[in-house]
């Protein structure tokens, strides 16, 4: 057998994955998910060639999570994981020992190909460059097709580029950093799935007509449906909370990808969020109203200067001399007890839109869906994901509790929005 003589490659953390091997727990890992639904079950034997031939061309994706005495980093793996079948519950909780292993998993089952990852290895822009990187050389195995090296699949030939690999929130921190959210939003509760049980529930929508409401409206697509969660949720709490006066604000977190706004090709994080919602205690709201407000608060903040003073204050902690000698341990202490206190309490929940997925025309054919699913929060049972292809927008709302409350009141709206809504579930 002829022996890898490659060299392994090994990166510091990018800023925005610090935080997430300190906050790392026994039953929670910040996860997601991106899935290929293909027209024909996938050979696992052709998916493993494919992995083992994207694989050095991603270094920055198949890496292990290691330790040094004052910082974690990313190391890439000697060899990449073996493809395991894919089972009803999706983003198992990764541990540290698995992604000390291993920090992705690539999965299949019947039809459907799926990479899951570790928050800390990329962001769901980086995550999708890979995975339909990784699906066109599945293609061209399995059919023979000649998949060009467009619409964001990149050339397994080609070496790995400095600038995929680089963290950009180094050169684009600026000199101001904006104060921390409040903390004060509505979160909420559920009785937790003993054996933490993962609900998927997926809702198939007419891309078309989406835009069309959208527009009606003037809004985008993202803001009309964080309009249609708000609304849900605003209900729920009106139901747990008769008094009006001490209800609290609902936030939605929605995930930006910097690169829009600052340039570059990293496929590492670099992903900061907005927050946008609305306050009970001022009154009933309407779809328009929720729509228009969540439209102007998102023209407020994603904008260079704005989303750069976002996460400054993150960049001036690393550079901080004391904390760079601090060990390891006491940074883990300091970084979850900061996680805790600030890092998903300023939200209600997330919704993550990776927008209309654009596939080279020698693969289109073969693939039926393109999903992405966000893992819930670690002290809130809700998240919500979605993706656009080939005419339909497919929204996952995922939770680790036993009642099924957001999903059900999302759906039904939309239904009655006028809205054919198609319903899948792995609900047992």
């Amino acid at each position: 057998m002829e022996k890898n003589t490659r060299r392994l490659r090994w990166m510091r953390l990018d800023n925005a994955a610090l935080i997430f091997p300190a906050a790392l727990r026994r039953h929670w890992s910040n996860a997601f998910r991106l899935s290929f639904t293909f027209r024909d079950p996938v050979d696992p034997a052709l998916l493993q060639l494919a992995v083992d031939a994207a694989a050095p061309r991603f270094p920055s994706v198949f890496v292990r999570l290691r330790r040094s005495a004052f910082w974690y980093y990313l190391e890439e793996v000697a060899r990449p994981p073996i493809v395991r079948q894919d089972s009803s519950r999706p983003l198992v909780g990764m541990t540290r020992r698995e992604v000390g292993r291993c920090a992705v998993r690539v999965l299949y089952y019947r039809n459907r190909m799926a990479v899951e990852f570790f928050h800390a290895v990329t962001d769901g822009t980086g995550a999708l460059v890979f995975a339909k990187s990784l699906a066109a050389e599945y293609v061209r195995r399995r059919y023979g097709a000649a998949v060009s090296c467009v619409s964001g699949v990149l050339d397994l030939a080609e070496e790995p580029r400095p600038e995929e690999l680089e963290d950009s929130f180094q050169r684009s921190a600026g000199p101001v950093a904006a104060p921390r959210d409040d903390r004060n939003v509505y979160r909420f509760r559920g009785t937790p799935e003993p054996d933490r049980f993962l609900h998927v529930t997926l809702g198939i929508l007419d891309s078309a007509l989406l835009r069309q409401r959208s527009r009606e409206l003037g809004v985008t697509v993202t803001a009309w449906l964080t309009a249609v969660l708000l609304q849900a949720i605003l209900e729920i709490q009106a139901q747990d909370v008769p008094r009006r006066s001490r209800r609290r604000p609902v936030k939605v977190q929605i995930p930006v990808d910097l690169r829009r706004l600052y340039g570059g090709q990293t496929l590492r994080n670099f992903v900061a969020v907005a927050n946008v919602g609305a306050d009970p205690r001022l009154g009933d709201y309407t779809l328009e109203e929720l729509a228009q407000t969540v439209h102007h608060q998102m023209q407020l903040q994603i904008t260079p200067k704005n989303m750069q003073t976002i996460f400054t204050p993150n960049v001036n902690s690393q550079r901080n001399p004391f904390l760079k000698v601090v060990p390891l341990f006491l940074k883990n202490v300091i970084m979850r007890a900061v996680f805790d206190a600030v890092g998903e309490r300023v939200s209600t929940l997330s919704l993550s839109n990776l927008g209309e997925v654009a596939l080279p025309p020698e693969m289109a054919p073969f693939v039926e869906r393109v999903e992405f699913v966000l893992g819930p929060q670690s002290t809130a049972p809700y998240n919500a994901s979605l993706t656009t292809w080939n005419g339909q927008t497919f929204l996952n709302i995922v939770r680790n509790t036993t009642e099924p409350r957001l999903e059900e009141q999302v759906f039904t709206r939309l239904v009655r929005l006028g809205f054919h809504v198609s319903v899948e579930s792995n609900s047992r």
